[in-house]
Order: C-alpha cells, then sequence, then structure tokens
C-alpha cells in the first residue's frame, strides 16, 4: 500500500489531476489487476451475506416503498428486483435492492477513521453488471474494487466528526467499483467518482435523534446516485474539480478545513486489491459496535443472576461507541421505549439491557414494540450508561482494533461484577470466526419462510460458482420470486 497525503489548495496553487485524490481513485480502480482466490471466495460470502438480510427484510414496509418505486421503471435488458419478476432499469433496482440489504442493519461493515457497510457496494454494481450484460468474473472484480476504495477512504478519513454522513465514501467507491466492472478509462472513472462525491454528501441527522427508515435509504440512495454518475460520465459529462482539494471543496468547507490534511492508503499500481479480507460481518441485527457487547451480555447474564438486583451497568468503552450508540449521544430517544426501530438499534443501553435480560439476539424480536416496552426491561434498561474509556479509544484505532468495552455491573448490595470483550465472536479475531459454514447458516436462517428450500439451494450453488458464470447466469442471480409484482403504496411513479 501506498500512502496519499490529500490537502486543501488554493485555485492559484496547481494541483496536476494525476495527483488528486479522485484521478488516484480511479487509477486504482481501472487498474487491471488480477483478483485473488481469497478475494473472489470472500467476495462470495458477502453476496450470500448481502442475499441473506435482504430476504428477511423484502415485506419490511421500506423495502416495499423502494420495490414500489422500481417497479415503475421496468427496462430491458434491465436488473433484477429481489423478490419479484420482471427487470427494471439499473439504477432503481439498485435502490429497490440496497434498501433490502440495508434495512436490518445486519450486513457487512468497517471500522477505522469512519464507518462504513462496505457490502452496500453490492447492489448498485450487480445491479449493472446485470444490464450491462457482464460475466461473473467482471462482477467480482469490481466488487473488490468498490470494497477496496471505500475501506482505503474509510482508513484515512473521517466523515463523523464533521457531520458528515458514511456514505460521502459510498458514492467515490460505487463509481470505482463500476469503473472496475465495466473496464472503464481512468477520465471517465475520475469524472464519475467526482459527481458521485458531489451528490452524496450529507449530513449525520439521518442517524441522529429519532432515526427514521432514511438510514436503510442513504447507502442506496449512493449507490443509485453513483451508477448515475457513471452513466452521465460515460456520455462525457464532467465533475467539480479538483473534487476533494478544491478550496471551496470537501476538505476546505465540509471536513478539517483549509489547513487540515489526510492520509489515504491505496494499493500500488499491480498491487492485488485486497481490503475486502479486512472486513466482518454481522451475526447479530444490530450496529457494529454494539456486536461485542451482545456476545458480553448474553456471557454475563448467568453471573449475575436476578437482573432485578442490578442497581447500575456502566459499559466504558471507546469515544465511537459512547458518542455514536451510547450514553455520550446525548439522545433520549435511546432511552425511549416508543422509539423507532432505528433508533432501538443505535442504543446499545437498550440493546446491552435486552440481550441481558434474553440471552439471545434476534433480528425482530428483539425490537418488537412489546418488548421494548416490557416493564422490568425499561427499568432495566434505564440503569445503563456508557462512559469513553481513553484505552478503549486507543485499542479501537490499534491496526487489530478491539470494538469492545469493559462492563461494570453494580448490585444492589454493593456486589460489582466486571467483565470485558474485545472483539465479536462472529470477527476474525473473535471466538467464533464467521467462514463459509457460517454464512450459509445465516442465509439458512433468515431466508426460511421466505424462500423454499429448492430456491434456496438454487441460489447457492450459483452464488458458490460466481466467478466462473457467464452473462445469462448473473443475470439470474437474484432471491427469487416470491411476492407479487403489485405495488402496495402510492407516489409519483
Amino acid at each position: 500500500m501506498t500512502d496519499h497525503t490529500v490537502r486543501t489548495y488554493r485555485s492559484a496553487e496547481p494541483l496536476p489531476r494525476e495527483e488528486q485524490l479522485a484521478w488516484k481513485l480511479a487509477s486504482v480502480a481501472t487498474d487491471p489487476v488480477p483478483v485473488p482466490p481469497e478475494v473472489a471466495d470472500m467476495v462470495v460470502n458477502r453476496v450470500i451475506d448481502n442475499a441473506a438480510v435482504a430476504a428477511a427484510s423484502l415485506s419490511r414496509r421500506p423495502v416495499s416503498a423502494a420495490r414500489d418505486q422500481a417497479l415503475a421503471h421496468p427496462a430491458s435488458p434491465g436488473a433484477a428486483v429481489f423478490g419479484v419478476s420482471g427487470r427494471y432499469s439499473p439504477e432503481w433496482a439498485a435502490w429497490a435492492n440496497g434498501v433490502a440489504v440495508r434495512e436490518l442493519d445486519y450486513h457487512d461493515t468497517f471500522l477505522a477513521a469512519d464507518y462504513s457497510h462496505p457490502g452496500d457496494n453490492i447492489p448498485p454494481i450487480l445491479a449493472v453488471a446485470q444490464h450491462a450484460g457482464r460475466t461473473g468474473a467482471d462482477l467480482v472484480r469490481g466488487i473488490a474494487a468498490g470494497y477496496e476504495l471505500q475501506v482505503d477512504l474509510v482508513r484515512g478519513i473521517c466523515l463523523h466528526e464533521h457531520k458528515i454522513d458514511h456514505i460521502a465514501h459510498l458514492g467515490p467507491s460505487v463509481a470505482g467499483g463500476l469503473g472496475a466492472l465495466l473496464r472503464l478509462d481512468t477520465e471517465t472513472v475520475y469524472q464519475a467518482i467526482g459527481q458521485a462525491l458531489h451528490t452524496t454528501t450529507t449530513t449525520r441527522q439521518s442517524r441522529k435523534g429519532e432515526i427514521s427508515s432514511w438510514k436503510a435509504y442513504a447507502p442506496a440512495f449512493a449507490g443509485k446516485t453513483a451508477i448515475e454518475a457513471v452513466d452521465r460520465a460515460l456520455r462525457g459529462e464532467g465533475a467539480p474539480s479538483p473534487i476533494y482539494e478544491g478550496e471551496d471543496g470537501f476538505l476546505a468547507w465540509l471536513l478539517g478545513g483549509p489547513d487540515a490534511r489526510y492520509t489515504v492508503p491505496l494499493p500500488a499500481p499491480g498491487e492485488p486489491k485486497r481490503s475486502i479480507l479486512d472486513t466482518y460481518t454481522k451475526e447479530h441485527s444490530a450496529e457494529y459496535q454494539s456486536q461485542a457487547l451482545i456476545d458480553l451480555a448474553r456471557r454475563l447474564g448467568p453471573r449475575i443472576g436476578e437482573l432485578g438486583k442490578v442497581e447500575r451497568i456502566v459499559i466504558h468503552t471507546s469515544h465511537h461507541t459512547h458518542y455514536v450508540i451510547g450514553s455520550g449521544a446525548n439522545d433520549p430517544q435511546k432511552y425511549d421505549p416508543n422509539a423507532s426501530r432505528e433508533t432501538l438499534d443505535h442504543s446499545i443501553p437498550y440493546i446491552f439491557a435486552v440481550a441481558l435480560q434474553d440471552r439471545s439476539w434476534h433480528h425482530e424480536a428483539s425490537y418488537a414494540r412489546e418488548r421494548a416496552t416490557r416493564p422490568d426491561t425499561v427499568e432495566l434498561w434505564q440503569k445503563v450508561s456508557t462512559v469513553e474509556d481513553p484505552e478503549w479509544t486507543r485499542r479501537y484505532h490499534e491496526p487489530e482494533p478491539a470494538f469492545g468495552g469493559r462492563v461494570e455491573v453494580t448490585l444492589a448490595d454493593g456486589t460489582a461484577i466486571t467483565d470485558e470483550i474485545a472483539v465479536a465472536d462472529a470477527h476474525p479475531a473473535g471466538a467464533r470466526p464467521f467462514a463459509r459454514e457460517q454464512y450459509v447458516a445465516k442465509f439458512r436462517t433468515l431466508a426460511d419462510g421466505v424462500l423454499a428450500p429448492a430456491d434456496q439451494d438454487r441460489f447457492l450453488g450459483t452464488v458458490s460458482r460466481l466467478s466462473e458464470l457467464d452473462a445469462d447466469e448473473v443475470r439470474e442471480l437474484a432471491l427469487p420470486s416470491a411476492i407479487a409484482a403489485a405495488p402496495k403504496t402510492k407516489g409519483i411513479f
């Protein structure tokens, strides 16, 4: 990997195009380096993971609404929309499928200087592959490139401290992934990345306060917008330049300001794109920084015994966890039994209390209104708080980061029970790392009752050969028709 320093340049200060971050990202995307076998294998795992969480969300209201919008845009050759028959315009198929993947907050993650769910790259890249008649090898190459760009941006540029949502890294990564998929030239991908960044930079209010269904829509919006950016760039249209470094640009006014410096690591020319191997998926349907703490709660439950005797629970954790899903967010909604599912998903006090009581976590039952309003749950929930611990913040930023914390439970008689966990059990460094077997099991569990066993078998059999699929097989790579292709909602379209 080669480190690239990124800063603001005055308009009168020369910055050759080849030195701009957007060009360097485009150069990585268009570098025709072969995909290593272990990367291709992990791409298969993540396509299975995306399909699993999408299957479980097909009947949920936000997913239905997004699907209805896509149904209004049939196209030929078009792309598949999960769960229905027919073919639809690729940007709208990416929109519908992206919402289905993101709705339950249950797919893969990468955390470093910022946050990300790099699996959000897959729906738009898959949709364009189907529409453009690309092979499985093309699709794998595009997905590997999308993951690479997003992970590298997340390593080097923090968005959340400036209240910018993480989809600002996703738009450029999807544009780059599409460039790799379609084997575009660097100039075209450079313009598409600039457009994608410019049009997908939004604030983090989508993940603050009363969190709405837009949390699921935001990444799908970035994917849809990136497809449109690539389409315009292919037609010869350009982007603001330099998009990152300009004196009225992204770094100068939305991030650290004109004096800030960022270091973005990128593969050198000819170096394989391997960053997907540094990402990790979720065993539990909750914000990633709660994964390890759910596992710790399940472990602590038997030690605590009668939870009614708990006086208080303090979770000592990293800056990120404390301020995003903990008490440091200062969001009263994180303690509100009537909060939305999306808000509860970002409340570690709620999640830890329920995991302590149930010693398990379920993508639907753990968020049910009757579950959140149970009197004994509400009582325990209000006793849980978080504090930032400098040691856990330091460990969070290590090369091998720790995403957990130390929990101190105080009982009414003064007894103190403490325990800690560094990473989730399913993490590559955890107690039970996910491999193909676990990805398949997750798919089987979440697709149960949604897809017939034969359809599950057919999907898994096809995706396991992803690198070998021809264009026709890629076009058929989708969740089978499980619901009627008839809109349930009405809007403008």
